[in-house]
Protein backbone atom coordinates (compact mmCIF):
# COMPACT_ATOMS: atom_id res chain seq x y z
CA UNK A 1 0.00 0.00 0.00
CA UNK A 2 1.35 3.66 -0.98
CA UNK A 3 2.21 5.96 1.89
CA UNK A 4 -0.56 8.30 0.14
CA UNK A 5 -3.29 5.43 0.61
CA UNK A 6 -2.09 5.11 4.21
CA UNK A 7 -2.30 8.56 4.89
CA UNK A 8 -5.45 8.96 3.39
CA UNK A 9 -6.95 6.04 5.49
CA UNK A 10 -5.65 7.14 8.95
CA UNK A 11 -6.87 10.42 7.89
CA UNK A 12 -10.35 8.92 7.22
CA UNK A 13 -10.54 7.09 10.98
CA UNK A 14 -9.21 9.96 12.78
CA UNK A 15 -12.29 11.88 11.11
CA UNK A 16 -14.66 9.53 11.79
CA UNK A 17 -13.53 8.99 15.57
CA UNK A 18 -13.41 12.78 15.41
CA UNK A 19 -17.14 12.83 14.79
CA UNK A 20 -18.20 10.22 16.80
CA UNK A 21 -16.78 11.82 20.28
CA UNK A 22 -18.10 14.92 18.83
CA UNK A 23 -21.80 13.63 18.38
CA UNK A 24 -21.85 12.10 22.34
CA UNK A 25 -20.28 14.59 23.68
CA UNK A 26 -23.34 16.50 22.12
CA UNK A 27 -26.01 15.23 23.54
CA UNK A 28 -28.39 17.00 25.83
CA UNK A 29 -30.59 15.43 28.99
CA UNK A 30 -33.61 15.83 26.60
CA UNK A 31 -32.57 13.34 24.26
CA UNK A 32 -31.08 10.79 26.59
CA UNK A 33 -33.93 11.36 28.92
CA UNK A 34 -36.38 11.10 26.41
CA UNK A 35 -37.70 7.27 27.25
CA UNK A 36 -38.10 8.83 30.89
CA UNK A 37 -40.85 11.09 30.03
CA UNK A 38 -42.13 8.64 27.87
CA UNK A 39 -45.05 8.34 29.43
CA UNK A 40 -46.06 12.46 29.34
CA UNK A 41 -45.00 13.22 25.82
CA UNK A 42 -48.87 14.00 25.42
CA UNK A 43 -49.04 16.09 28.03
CA UNK A 44 -45.82 18.38 27.57
CA UNK A 45 -47.19 19.01 24.24
CA UNK A 46 -50.12 20.15 25.70
CA UNK A 47 -48.60 22.00 28.33
CA UNK A 48 -46.58 23.81 25.23
CA UNK A 49 -49.76 25.29 24.03
CA UNK A 50 -49.83 27.57 27.07
CA UNK A 51 -46.70 27.52 28.94
CA UNK A 52 -44.29 27.29 25.72
CA UNK A 53 -41.69 25.05 24.65
CA UNK A 54 -40.32 23.23 27.44
CA UNK A 55 -42.29 25.69 29.74
CA UNK A 56 -40.67 28.48 28.87
CA UNK A 57 -43.73 30.86 28.74
CA UNK A 58 -43.69 33.80 26.54
CA UNK A 59 -47.12 34.60 27.08
CA UNK A 60 -47.60 37.05 30.12
CA UNK A 61 -50.48 35.97 31.63
CA UNK A 62 -49.29 31.70 31.59
CA UNK A 63 -46.40 31.39 33.94
CA UNK A 64 -43.25 30.26 33.61
CA UNK A 65 -42.37 26.75 34.61
CA UNK A 66 -38.87 26.05 32.93
CA UNK A 67 -36.44 25.80 36.08
CA UNK A 68 -39.42 26.27 38.62
CA UNK A 69 -38.87 24.05 41.68
CA UNK A 70 -39.81 20.41 41.22
CA UNK A 71 -41.73 20.05 44.66
CA UNK A 72 -44.35 23.24 44.19
CA UNK A 73 -44.45 22.56 41.16
CA UNK A 74 -45.72 18.96 41.96
CA UNK A 75 -47.98 19.94 44.81
CA UNK A 76 -49.81 23.19 42.78
CA UNK A 77 -50.59 20.05 40.07
CA UNK A 78 -52.26 17.89 43.13
CA UNK A 79 -54.17 20.93 44.39
CA UNK A 80 -55.57 21.89 40.69
CA UNK A 81 -56.70 17.71 40.74
CA UNK A 82 -58.13 17.93 44.40
CA UNK A 83 -59.53 21.34 43.40
CA UNK A 84 -58.33 23.57 46.26
CA UNK A 85 -56.73 25.44 43.62
CA UNK A 86 -59.35 26.36 41.29
CA UNK A 87 -58.49 26.89 37.65
CA UNK A 88 -61.22 26.15 34.96
CA UNK A 89 -58.49 24.93 32.57
CA UNK A 90 -55.93 23.33 34.70
CA UNK A 91 -58.66 21.11 36.90
CA UNK A 92 -59.93 19.34 33.99
CA UNK A 93 -56.31 18.77 32.39
CA UNK A 94 -55.39 17.11 35.80
CA UNK A 95 -58.13 15.24 36.66
CA UNK A 96 -57.30 12.01 36.02
CA UNK A 97 -53.53 11.66 36.12
CA UNK A 98 -51.86 9.80 38.39
CA UNK A 99 -49.28 10.47 40.96
CA UNK A 100 -46.33 9.17 38.44
CA UNK A 101 -47.16 11.31 35.90
CA UNK A 102 -47.59 14.68 38.32
CA UNK A 103 -44.57 14.09 39.25
CA UNK A 104 -42.76 13.55 35.92
CA UNK A 105 -44.20 16.91 34.27
CA UNK A 106 -42.99 18.58 37.45
CA UNK A 107 -39.46 16.83 37.22
CA UNK A 108 -39.27 17.95 33.79
CA UNK A 109 -40.18 21.63 34.03
CA UNK A 110 -38.14 21.69 36.80
CA UNK A 111 -35.09 20.42 34.54
CA UNK A 112 -35.23 23.39 32.31
CA UNK A 113 -33.42 26.56 32.18
CA UNK A 114 -35.05 29.64 32.95
CA UNK A 115 -35.69 31.94 30.32
CA UNK A 116 -35.23 36.00 30.76
CA UNK A 117 -38.29 37.46 29.92
CA UNK A 118 -36.19 41.04 29.38
CA UNK A 119 -38.86 43.05 31.64
CA UNK A 120 -37.70 46.14 33.38
CA UNK A 121 -39.66 47.85 36.12
CA UNK A 122 -40.08 51.51 36.00
CA UNK A 123 -38.54 53.22 38.60
CA UNK A 124 -41.44 53.98 41.15
CA UNK A 125 -42.71 50.80 40.33
CA UNK A 126 -38.75 49.02 41.80
CA UNK A 127 -39.28 51.85 44.74
CA UNK A 128 -42.36 50.80 46.25
CA UNK A 129 -42.15 47.30 45.06
CA UNK A 130 -39.02 47.16 47.28
CA UNK A 131 -40.32 48.75 49.91
CA UNK A 132 -44.16 46.45 49.96
CA UNK A 133 -42.13 43.06 49.91
CA UNK A 134 -39.61 44.59 52.46
CA UNK A 135 -42.69 44.91 54.89
CA UNK A 136 -44.17 41.70 54.17
CA UNK A 137 -41.13 39.91 54.62
CA UNK A 138 -41.70 37.99 51.83
CA UNK A 139 -37.67 37.06 51.99
CA UNK A 140 -37.94 34.93 54.60
CA UNK A 141 -39.37 32.05 52.51
CA UNK A 142 -38.66 33.54 48.79
CA UNK A 143 -34.75 33.98 50.13
CA UNK A 144 -32.69 36.90 49.32
CA UNK A 145 -32.83 36.88 45.09
CA UNK A 146 -36.64 35.57 45.50
CA UNK A 147 -34.99 32.60 43.86
CA UNK A 148 -36.99 30.53 45.89
CA UNK A 149 -36.71 27.04 47.24
CA UNK A 150 -37.93 23.08 46.96
CA UNK A 151 -41.25 24.25 48.44
CA UNK A 152 -41.28 28.01 47.80
CA UNK A 153 -41.93 28.87 43.85
CA UNK A 154 -39.13 31.34 42.06
CA UNK A 155 -40.90 34.76 41.82
CA UNK A 156 -37.63 36.72 40.13
CA UNK A 157 -38.16 37.26 36.69
CA UNK A 158 -41.63 35.77 36.47
CA UNK A 159 -43.89 37.70 34.55
CA UNK A 160 -45.62 40.37 36.23
CA UNK A 161 -48.84 40.09 34.50
CA UNK A 162 -49.35 36.67 36.11
CA UNK A 163 -47.74 37.48 39.25
CA UNK A 164 -50.41 40.54 39.61
CA UNK A 165 -53.33 38.30 39.06
CA UNK A 166 -51.99 35.49 41.52
CA UNK A 167 -51.39 37.81 43.77
CA UNK A 168 -54.89 39.94 42.99
CA UNK A 169 -56.49 36.49 43.34
CA UNK A 170 -54.63 35.70 46.81
CA UNK A 171 -55.99 39.41 48.23
CA UNK A 172 -59.71 38.85 47.12
CA UNK A 173 -59.41 35.05 48.13
CA UNK A 174 -60.05 33.36 44.83
CA UNK A 175 -57.33 31.37 45.46
CA UNK A 176 -57.59 29.42 48.16
CA UNK A 177 -54.44 26.88 48.31
CA UNK A 178 -52.18 29.01 50.32
CA UNK A 179 -54.16 30.99 53.75
CA UNK A 180 -50.66 32.80 54.95
CA UNK A 181 -50.64 34.32 51.20
CA UNK A 182 -54.28 35.08 51.52
CA UNK A 183 -54.01 37.31 54.88
CA UNK A 184 -51.00 38.98 53.99
CA UNK A 185 -52.33 40.58 50.50
CA UNK A 186 -55.07 41.13 52.01
CA UNK A 187 -53.28 44.22 53.85
CA UNK A 188 -51.65 45.23 50.16
CA UNK A 189 -53.17 47.84 48.15
CA UNK A 190 -53.36 46.99 44.32
CA UNK A 191 -51.00 49.85 43.36
CA UNK A 192 -48.35 47.81 46.23
CA UNK A 193 -49.49 44.82 44.69
CA UNK A 194 -48.85 46.09 40.81
CA UNK A 195 -45.74 47.77 41.91
CA UNK A 196 -44.48 44.34 43.72
CA UNK A 197 -45.15 42.49 40.40
CA UNK A 198 -42.97 44.46 38.37
CA UNK A 199 -40.43 44.90 40.74
CA UNK A 200 -40.02 40.77 40.96
CA UNK A 201 -40.46 40.18 37.26
CA UNK A 202 -37.88 43.04 36.68
CA UNK A 203 -35.15 41.23 38.46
Amino acid sequence: MSNYKIWTLAASLLLAASISVSAAGNKTPSTTNVSEYAPVTELLEQCASCHGEKGASTQPEFPILAGQHFYYLYVQLKDFKSGSRKNEVMGPLVADLAKSQMKLLAKYFSEQKWPAIGFRASSEAETVGEKATGAGQCVQCHLGGYEGNSRIPRLSGQHPEYMYKTMSDFKHKLRLNSAAKSSLFVSYTDHDIKAMSEYLGGM
